[in-house]
């Protein structure tokens, strides 16, 4: 009898086919609860359209030359980056405020350190118009639709624009890159 109480006990520790079935039917029911429950989950997050919208442009500097103005876009606004001549830097540093519009040093438009960059949304802050860059009198941008002109540090000078071109939140992640937004 001893023998087989214990070829009893042995066989039952042994998998058996019920035991497979038992644990595929728990495998495969939460695979479904997983399937079913993934799509509530994920539409909880924002839409792709909106995160590219809203996302930071990261733009290298290193190819930019002197004197020149790149024209990138982030969230549907034209922006421009400029990389000012340091004639370009000194005359918009001497600029008197009191003969601005809209009076705003030039430091406050820049980053300190560095002061060549200069990123401004690049629609004239009369009717939206895209100004021409390296034009006018001043040497930074005009606007050929209404003749607005604005200096190498976006300050408005001359024409029927309210304000100057404002400068989009940006930061230096190195010393040849930004990222804007």
């Amino acid at each position: 009898m001893t023998t087989v109480a214990s070829t009893h006990a042995a066989a039952s520790a042994e998998p058996t086919r019920r035991d497979f079935l038992y644990i595929a039917t728990g495998a495969v029911g939460a695979v479904g609860i997983a399937g079913a429950i993934w799509p509530f989950i994920s539409q909880m997050g924002p839409d792709a359209a909106t995160i590219a919208a809203g996302a930071p442009v990261d733009f290298d500097l290193s190819p930019v030359a002197e004197g020149q103005i790149v024209k990138l876009f982030w969230r549907g606004n034209l922006v421009f980056v400029r990389h000012r001549t340091t004639d370009e830097i000194k005359l918009a540093q001497s600029t008197d405020l009191s003969s601005l519009r809209d009076q705003q040093a030039d430091a406050d438009r820049v980053k300190v350190g560095k002061e060549q960059w200069l990123v401004v949304y690049g629609s004239c802050t009369h009717l939206g118009c895209v100004p021409l860059g390296n034009e006018g009198e001043f040497r930074g941008w005009m606007c050929p639709c209404h003749g607005s002109v604005f200096d190498t540090s976006g300050r408005i000078r001359q024409g029927p624009a309210p304000t100057n071109l404002p400068v989009p939140p940006y930061i230096f992640t190195s010393d040849t890159s930004i990222r804007i937004g």
